[in-house]
């Protein structure tokens, strides 16, 4: 059984330091074998920003993986840098590495930038990133549960089917599909919800669980509070639980519960408290 945390939106500069304290004091309780970050660690990519970030990562009681979201790249007023070292900020005080990745002997993870320079807030995906996928994912084990995460959704909130996806989703979704992968999770949009993509992609056949987080920290909300979900993988069953901020600490919603068989997952509690199947 493996049990991953994962947060999402920090924006360190908007965020409520009570809240920050008590992530940290959750996190320690529950003790998560992987943090699992997908991105907009900072506000507005400056440096006090990162330095808040990198304590707040240095304080978190498990490994972590991390990716950047659109907020941790160098702002349009600085053109030249964001055209020339866009993530420098990011690399130099949270991490090199845009291609993370974590494997043992039941799970294996990568993050993928979806972040980029070019646009105002929207994500892509390249064609290198998704066969990058490919070759790590495609040579594993088929038995250990996959696991990729990006800053920006593959699956749109339930209540907003028009929200714009990653660029490059479906033929993403496609090589996903074949090298096994087994959940996908977001952020961006501070909503927490839950979905499995072939209920919006008719030509994947192959079922792969979606869980959006919402913000962990930030005061920038979007009709729900701070919240991190909570990720349990025991064998063929994985159990996806938001932990919302009660405005005294963090309490876990009631869990969605799904179990695999033949190749689709199929859900064995839905719950409206987590939004639900789409």
């Amino acid at each position: 059984m493996r049990q991953i945390a994962h947060l999402s939106d920090l924006h360190f500069d908007r965020i409520d330091p009570v809240i920050v304290k008590a992530l940290i004091a959750d996190l320690e309780e529950r003790k998560p074998d992987l943090i699992v970050i997908s991105g907009d660690l900072t506000q507005r990519a400056r440096t006090h920003q990162f330095v808040a970030a990198q304590e707040f990562l240095s304080n978190l009681p498990a490994r972590h993986l991390a990716v950047p979201g659109n907020h941790d790249i160098a702002p349009f007023f600085r053109p030249w840098i964001r055209a020339f070292d866009p993530f420098g900020r990011y690399r130099r005080y949270i991490g090199q590495e845009m291609f993370p990745t974590f494997q043992d002997d039941e799970i294996a993870v990568i993050g993928l930038n979806t972040a980029r320079p070019y646009r105002w807030k929207e994500g892509s995906l390249s064609p290198g990133q998704v066969e990058a996928v490919r070759r790590t994912m495609g040579k594993l084990d088929p038995g250990l549960f996959k696991i990729v995460f990006t800053h920006h959704p593959f699956l749109p909130p339930p209540d907003s089917p028009s929200t714009p996806l990653v660029n490059h989703a479906r033929s993403s979704l496609r090589v996903f599909e074949s090298v096994s992968v087994d959940l996908l999770l977001a952020g961006h949009l501070h909503r927490a919800y839950i979905g499995d993509v072939t209920r919006h992609y008719t030509a994947v056949k192959r079922s792969i669980l979606v869980a959006q987080a919402s913000t962990a920290t930030s005061t920038r909300l979007r009709a729900e509070p701070n919240a991190y979900n909570w990720i349990t993988i025991d064998g063929p069953r994985v159990h996806l639980q938001a932990n919302s901020w009660d405005g005294v600490r963090f309490k876990g919603m009631e869990k969605e519960i799904f179990v695999k068989r033949d190749n689709l997952w199929h859900p064995e509690r839905v719950s409206e408290a987590f939004g639900g199947m789409e």
